[in-house]
């Protein structure tokens, strides 16, 4: 049990469950039949936890070197080449589960996660490391209309959206490990921007994702949007500007983390109250 604990929280826990929830959510805005929706929450899930497992894995080294004992990798308490087996076992899954639901859901989820993995690999060291969460979150909204029979991408609007908070994602993701990462020879585009300036364009990008969801989900006319969709639409903005303020009054935290992936989750229950037209 102590090593399947250890496991567990080397996935990353909280966005894990949060990226599962959101395609919960999108797969309810589609209409997806039941077990279409199953399959694509549980391949869902099943990929974020190889891509959790695989970045404490391949960071284990660098991890111990600046005694992160939070981590169950780094502490020793489940060996780097375990975790990293079940990662690829947990990949495996979520390709297998993506199959039935079409070869454009099987495709999409394999660019995303190929991405995923590249940016754990060593993306993350360069000045593109924001280019996997861009790809793989623009990506996400047609993992559900993709599993429709016959699917087809999601509108453009739901991918600009997804997009847009990808980079917020990064963006704060990384905020509390500047220094750290520093140390070990990680210099992702985060790190190039600083803090405030990543804290401020991630606020952004969560301004951009909502503005998308909101005339995207309306197809345009905001006259028609009901007022449940400005009451979501202004809670995410709410949420963008906690962010900001967040980075400029106190040190860089994992709360503005945790304020992105509350944006994420407003912007899909905004879909699914609206009736979002994901499908249009």
């Amino acid at each position: 049990m102590r090593v399947i604990r250890a496991l567990w929280g080397s996935t990353h826990p909280g966005p894990t469950l949060v990226v599962t929830a959101l395609s919960l959510a999108l797969g309810l805005a589609a209409g997806l039949e039941p077990w279409r929706l199953v399959l694509l929450v549980v391949a869902v899930f099943s990929g974020q936890v190889s891509v959790g497992l695989s970045n404490d894995a391949i960071d284990a080294a660098r991890d111990e070197a600046v005694g992160r004992r939070d981590k169950p990798i780094a502490a020793g308490v489940v060996s780097a080449g375990g975790a990293l087996g079940v990662a690829v076992g947990a990949v495996v899954v979520a390709l297998v589960l993506s199959a039935p639901l079409g070869a454009g859901m099987l495709a999409a989820h394999a660019v995303a996660l190929a991405a995923a993995w590249a940016y754990n690999a060593g993306l993350k060291a360069t000045p593109f490391s924001i280019v996997p969460f861009v790809l793989s979150f623009g990506l996400f909204p047609s993992f559900a209309t993709l599993s429709l029979p016959g699917g087809a991408p999601a509108p453009a609007w739901a991918g600009i959206a997804g997009a847009a908070l990808g980079a917020a994602v990064h963006l704060t993701n990384v905020l509390p490990d500047l220094d750290d990462d520093r140390a070990t020879g990680i210099r992702g585009l985060p790190h190039r921007l600083g803090a405030r300036v990543s804290a401020v364009v991630a606020a952004a990008g969560v301004v951009v994702g909502a503005l998308s969801v909101l005339v995207g989900s309306s197809a345009g006319e905001l006259g028609d949007v009901p007022v449940v969709g400005w009451i979501f639409f202004a809670a995410a903005a709410a949420t963008a500007a906690a962010t900001g303020v967040r980075v400029l009054v106190r040190p860089p935290d994992r709360t503005v983390f945790r304020l992105v992936m509350l944006a994420a989750l407003l912007l899909a229950a905004q879909l699914v109250a609206t009736g979002g037209a994901l499908t249009a």
